[in-house]
């Protein structure tokens, strides 16, 4: 006889959390532009569509190591696939396939970055821009992977990472073809 891994057998847990995770699991895979199906063929079948439709719906509980599994397969850290206390989202602009924009840009204040780019580029200053971006994206649990809007703040401490002025950063991204103009 198999392992029960059915939320109803996870006695003492509130089924609403499997629910709340199932949210992100499926947020973070949508955020990467999968399917489940391509999940599927991606993973070599390592993660079934079915099974992991089943966990996004909040169905089956998913356990601590396959959770692990499925955190590197995405390339997020682990707790980003984790519901937070309270679970206050900022609100999003949904762009169609897969892409999210903060709903509230403020005027001109917020510069979107075009992380292939970034990606692709081979210099210190692109290395540190990347990492420090990184630590946005954790921060936000924004794990979309092609692009990321910074905010005023943000810009700030990209300039001081630069050694520019504030002023100068969003030119010095545009330089770089970095920044995304919509």
């Amino acid at each position: 006889m198999g392992v029960d891994n059915t939320v109803e057998a996870d006695y003492g847990v509130d089924p609403t959390y499997a629910v709340k995770v199932g949210n992100r699991l499926r947020a973070i895979r949508k955020q990467k532009g999968l399917s489940l199906q391509e999940v599927e063929a991606s993973s070599r079948s390592e993660f079934k569509a079915s099974v992991l439709g089943a966990y996004e719906r909040g169905e089956r509980a998913i356990s601590v190591p396959r959770l692990q599994r499925l955190a590197h397969f995405y390339q997020v850290p682990v707790d980003q696939l984790l519901p937070r206390d309270g679970d206050a989202k900022e609100p999003i602009l949904d762009l169609g396939d897969g892409a999210v924009l903060p709903r509230r840009v403020e005027g001109d204040a917020a510069v979107t970055i075009d992380l292939m780019r970034l990606g692709a580029l081979r210099t210190p200053e692109a290395e540190l821009l990347g990492r420090y971006l990184a630590m946005i994206q954790v921060q936000r649990g924004d794990f979309n992977g092609r692009m990321l809007t910074i905010r005023r703040d943000d810009l700030r401490a990209v300039a001081c990472l630069l050694d520019i002025s504030p002023d100068s950063a969003r030119s010095r991204l545009e330089e770089l073809d970095l920044r995304l103009t919509p």
